[in-house]
């Protein structure tokens, strides 16, 4: 009697439209969000371009999505907690996100069709500067100045021309400093021996402090008010 042929087929993973988001969030982190498209995503499934559109009605309802996700990623205000560390861990837990996801640093503020987790975000961080006694307008101002620095700060953070290393760091530092003369920059050049180039150094450090003058001063603010 014949053997039965023993070969198997890989059976292939059903396409749901979470699996479609996170591929797109994959693909984004690896490749840019530049390179993404419908095929090219399709592609990375393994499956037809023509597929995705059951799950997402086109690229900005994808894009949608993927933002979405990241939003789901950030931690939000605890009710009840001091505001000022629901400010703290949200700000820091926000970077941290688009330290994973840098390509969602420019569309975070831009989706006009937010999803859930978006909306969550936002109303938890109205709420708990509400509940900590800003007025509707102060907390406008609030989440401003604390959304353009936890954006800008990832921005900068994610294009400066410095390693992920302290070694790779001061690599570039040498290089770009060998290019400039001492005498000409002295202080650039004093600035970079005794604080970039000094061990320890993590440009990611000067967050906090950043941070700790935005908070401080809206509370100044708030109890002037």
């Amino acid at each position: 009697m014949a053997q039965a042929s023993k070969s198997e087929t890989k059976p292939r993973r059903s396409l749901t439209r979470d699996r479609v988001l996170l591929g797109g969030v994959a693909f984004a982190d690896d490749n840019g969000i530049a390179s993404l498209s419908m095929r090219k995503l399709g592609d990375a499934l393994g499956v037809e371009a023509m597929s995705l559109y059951h799950h997402v009605a086109n690229k900005e309802a994808l894009l949608d999505g993927m933002v979405d996700l990241v939003f789901g990623e950030i931690d939000l205000p605890a009710g009840g907690a001091d505001w000022k560390t629901g400010m703290r861990d949200r700000a820091q837990s926000a970077r941290q996100a688009l330290r994973r996801h840098p390509w969602a640093i420019a569309l975070m503020s831009t989706r006009t069709s937010p999803g859930p987790a978006t909306l969550r975000h936002h109303d938890a961080v109205i709420g708990s500067l509400r509940a900590a006694g800003f007025s509707v307008e102060m907390t406008a101002h609030a989440f401003s100045a604390l959304d353009s620095y936890i954006y800008g700060f990832a921005l900068q953070e994610a294009t400066l021309p410095l390693g992920d290393t302290e070694e790779e760091t001061v690599e570039v530092a040498q290089t770009m400093m060998a290019q400039v003369p001492a005498d000409e920059y002295p202080h650039l050049t004093e600035f970079t021996t005794e604080h970039i180039l000094q061990p320890g150094y993590d440009y990611g450090n000067e967050f906090e402090f950043g941070l700790n003058l935005i908070l401080d001063g809206l509370e100044k603010t708030r109890d002037a008010a």
